[in-house]
């Protein structure tokens, strides 16, 4: 889908300056801006795959990072098989996760179920009976846990 469909002004209305700003304090410099956000049910079934191999961990910052420091096309079937070498997968057994009926299935699960507890962003941190939507500072989720009766660090 086009970003702009989704969110009307984003290029234009000062979010993509302010989730620039909001990345930089991460340490995230450039972060790329496609022009459309991709369908991301085959590469998290690949992440599945992942998971169980044991490289779920290098698996998700390579494509965290094709996605928002390169711009990748997490979509494209090359950039998909990029990231299985990338991560040390068998690209053909990832790929086959990519399209299986078994990853996809466990993806649709993951997302009906989040439907049911009202999580409609990612990502949703839910703390004590509240729930913080989307990529938070430091502080707004501290006020959270605060709220929620935890205790700030010193």
């Amino acid at each position: 889908m086009l970003i702009e469909d989704i969110f009307p002004g984003y290029r234009d209305g000062g979010r993509l300056e302010y989730m620039r700003d909001f990345a930089a304090s991460f340490g995230i410099q450039g972060m790329a801006s496609p022009e459309r956000l991709p369908n991301t049910r085959r590469i998290l079934a690949m992440a599945e795959y992942a998971r169980e191999t044991g490289k779920l961990d290098t698996f998700r910052i390579l494509a965290m990072n094709a996605r928002w420091e390169n711009g990748s096309d997490l979509e494209d079937k090359k950039v998909l098989e990029t990231l299985a070498a990338a991560s040390g997968l068998d690209q053909q057994k990832a790929l086959a996760a990519s399209g299986s009926p078994d990853y996809l299935s466990r993806i649709d699960a993951i997302r009906a179920e989040a439907g049911r507890l009202g999580i409609d962003g990612i990502p949703t941190f839910i703390i004590g009976k509240q729930m913080v939507v989307g990529c938070q500072s430091y502080e707004i989720l501290a006020d959270a846990v605060i709220k929620a009766g935890g205790l700030r660090r010193s």
